[in-house]
């Protein structure tokens, strides 16, 4: 084997291991908050049997109107979603960061900040359709099914709603709402990371001879500087969130479909006129704390656990 095959190799071990560690990653964290993603959907849509309920209420509510499986309505989706999704996410980081590193230097706070934008819109730009999908279907109510599933949610959306373009509606509030979340989950992780390993090792940090340097961040460091990172994220990032899903969900009722003809300018402009800040762009802000921060938390915490399973963590040069 020459040495520009095994070169080869190795790169391409790298980013099949870094695929797995990423996917696994994103199903552990969704799956642990598919409840609260759910009755967040349907706060922020303003659902009918639910927009007059908190966030605990409703989750109560949705299981004594639904029973308790229906709290993972939508989760089939979200789960054939998020393994592509987070796998290209966790996968084009470790790649953008190699890249900006070289461009910007190893320490540019820029060049981590997008290194985490670039990653997380290849992501979405990949897998956005499915997220549509899981929005349609998380938003239904029981006894009130418009669709059946996956595959049926797509094709009807196709064919009654104008083709792909249904599919990628609010992909543009996304896409803005992506750039800060995802650039500073990324580069608060890492930061915070940096800083436990540098300052804190004795408290925060555990020897590993894998790791570079000798050290690896323990359980507890991981969670914390996880959580930390998505909650920075998701304050800067929410509207857009509002608006995306407010886009998404448009057809799903007869006094929201006024959304559906309008941009991602025009639809934020409108839920600020209609209810506010708090009420409105800010709407269901409680419970995506209470959401993100676990998930956020989970999901480094889970590719970190996988990058030192599968051998990730050695300072490996691609």
């Amino acid at each position: 084997m020459t040495l520009r095959t095994e070169e080869k190799s190795v790169k391409f071990e790298f980013v099949l291991k870094s695929l797995l560690a990423g996917g696994v990653a994103g199903m552990f964290s969704k799956t642990t908050v598919a409840p609260l993603d759910r009755i967040k959907i349907l706060l922020q849509a303003h659902s009918t049997h639910y927009k007059h309920l908190g966030v605990f209420s409703g989750l109560k509510e949705i299981i004594k109107r639904e029973k308790f499986f229906a709290l993972y309505k939508g989760n089939g989706a979200q789960m054939v979603r998020i393994f592509p999704y987070a796998a290209t996410q966790f996968t084009t980081f470790e790649l953008y960061k190699k890249w900006s590193a070289v461009l910007l230097g190893p320490n540019s706070h820029i060049g981590k900040f997008l290194a985490g934008s670039s990653a997380g819109v290849t992501a979405v730009l990949f897998t956005y359709p499915l997220d549509t999908i899981r929005a349609r279907l998380a938003f239904q109510v029981a006894g009130e099914h418009v669709y059946t599933g996956i595959v049926h949610t797509g094709l009807c959306m196709y064919q009654q709603e104008g083709g792909f373009r249904a599919l990628y509606r609010g992909f543009v509030p996304t896409i803005c709402g992506m750039i800060p979340y995802a650039g500073f989950s990324f580069y608060c992780f890492e930061m915070m990371k940096y800083c436990c390993m540098k300052y804190v090792p004795q408290y925060t940090c555990s020897p590993c001879s894998r790791n570079t340097g000798g050290l690896v961040l323990s359980l507890p460091a991981k969670l914390l500087c996880g959580g930390l990172a998505g909650a920075v994220a998701q304050s800067f990032s929410y509207p857009m969130d509002v608006t995306r899903r407010r886009m998404q969900l448009a057809m799903m009722s007869p006094e929201t479909q006024k959304f559906a003809r309008m941009g991602m300018v025009k639809t934020l402009v409108l839920i600020y006129k209609d209810n506010g800040m708090v009420k409105g762009l800010y709407r269901g802000m409680s419970i995506n704390y209470i959401r993100a921060i676990p998930m956020v938390a989970v999901s480094f915490t889970t590719y970190e656990l996988m990058k030192q399973a599968l051998q990730l963590d050695t300072g490996m040069k691609i």
